[in-house]
């Protein structure tokens, strides 16, 4: 097959694509159930991409041999435009098909593809990153949960927090501590888990927004087969910044293409309907979030071109992250503006205005903070000076980090 798709064949992929969306994207209703843990949201992510996967839309350009369609970019690229103008029927997915499927497509041996691309793909399986810890939330690196090799196994025992979905996922991706007497980046491996076997432990985390989207794990003497290995031993930390610009990416760019502009789309239609469209400084601050959505999303249709030029995604993506969590803030703050008492009431419009008030909370915090984004851009993309490290090269052994403190 051709790299690039001739006008006719764009054509008639696209009309293949609006087709299928036409048919499965009618969005999700929870016909007025609580969904405090996601199953419900996830149920139909999973009921979404099996049909894409029936439809043959699934995968796009992943190999055929591993679950996928062996496509170009062009059909992706269609895809992602035609998905954007219907509902998001896969947000339950973005960690299993933004960061944990591309993580074992590009790092995976054959055998683990073989195992378990196909399944993620179709969504029969569903993954998680474990990456956070109490004591290692913005410094990874001090993580603490640690590997010991064991013969034909490694033994696991530490704990993750903040891990998203995991009470729903069949299988994780983590990283822990395989050699504490070298530099805390140099002594990480990662590995992938069965989220289901002997020694693991999730349990919930209540948000403020009344959700339980989080979750803490424990792993008392988890065995983990010597295969599981994902990349090169003690490469863990690498592997970690490569999931993480897979991350941002996920988070910045979302699963679809073009310029979008939702959160004023929305604010728009309730400003119509609150009679408060024509005041001049509601109209002003509108056009604001109009142009920052639409900034946002040209800065994610240039990370989603570098990633169909088959590069892995670089710090550019931390731009894309960090301006979706700051729209996010300003279209809270504008909402709450617009809605007014009602917007801290918990029924009607105004709570749903609520929640996502309190939800937005947690955007400058997933998948690192903004002041880490900052950081991210400063020195990788503008090259300015790096901050100081006084621990780069003393052993992890010998940092007083998390609970060593004695």
């Amino acid at each position: 097959m051709s790299d690039t798709l001739s006008p006719a064949e764009a054509d008639e992929f696209r009309a293949r694509c609006t087709a299928f969306l036409e048919e499965h994207a009618t969005g999700i209703s929870l016909d007025g159930q609580p969904d405090p843990r996601g199953s419900i949201r996830m149920g139909h992510a999973k009921t979404f991409q099996g049909a894409l996967t029936d439809a043959g839309l699934a995968g796009l350009t992943y190999s055929s041999e591993y679950g996928g369609q062996s496509l170009t970019k062009d059909h992706e690229r269609i895809w992602r435009e035609e998905y954007g103008k219907f509902p998001n029927m896969t947000s339950e997915l973005t960690i299993s098909h933004g960061m944990c499927v591309p993580m074992l497509n590009e790092y995976g041996t054959h055998e683990q593809k073989s195992a378990y691309l196909a399944d993620a793909i179709a969504a029969r399986t569903v993954w998680c990153q474990m990456f956070s810890e109490p004591g290692a939330g913005s410094d990874v690196a001090s993580l603490q949960t640690k590997a010991e090799r064991d013969g034909d196994v490694w033994v696991i025992n530490g704990q993750k927090v903040w891990t998203t979905t995991a009470h729903l996922c069949d299988y994780g991706i983590i990283i822990a501590r395989t050699d504490p007497a070298v530099a805390k980046h140099a002594g990480i491996s990662m590995f992938i888990i069965d989220m289901n076997a002997p020694g693991v432990e999730v349990r919930p985390i209540n948000q403020i927004d009344g959700g339980q989207h989080f979750n803490e794990i424990f792993f008392t003497d988890v065995e983990v087969p010597a295969a599981h290995l994902l990349g090169d031993l003690n490469n863990g930390w690498n592997m970690a910044t490569a999931m993480l610009m897979y991350e941002r990416v996920a988070i910045g760019s979302g699963s679809t293409s073009g310029v979008r502009h939702n959160l004023t789309d929305q604010l728009i239609e309730t400003a119509t309907k609150l009679g408060r469209i024509d005041e001049p400084v509601i109209r002003d601050q509108l056009m604001q979030l109009y142009i920052m959505e639409t900034t946002a999303s040209l800065v994610s249709m240039r990370t989603r071109a570098d990633l169909q030029a088959g590069k892995t995604p670089g710090p550019g993506g931390s731009l894309g992250k960090l301006i979706g969590t700051l729209n996010m803030n300003f279209a809270r703050d504008l909402g709450m503006e617009i809605y007014g008492s009602a917007g801290v009431a918990w029924d009607g419009d105004g709570g749903n205005w609520a929640r996502f008030a309190l939800t937005s909370l947690q955007g400058g915090i997933a998948g690192g903070t903004n002041e880490i984004q900052r950081n991210i851009i400063g020195d990788r993309v503008l090259g300015l000076p790096r901050d100081v490290d006084v621990s780069k090269n003393v052993p992890f052994n010998e940092l007083k980090v998390g609970t060593q403190r004695d």
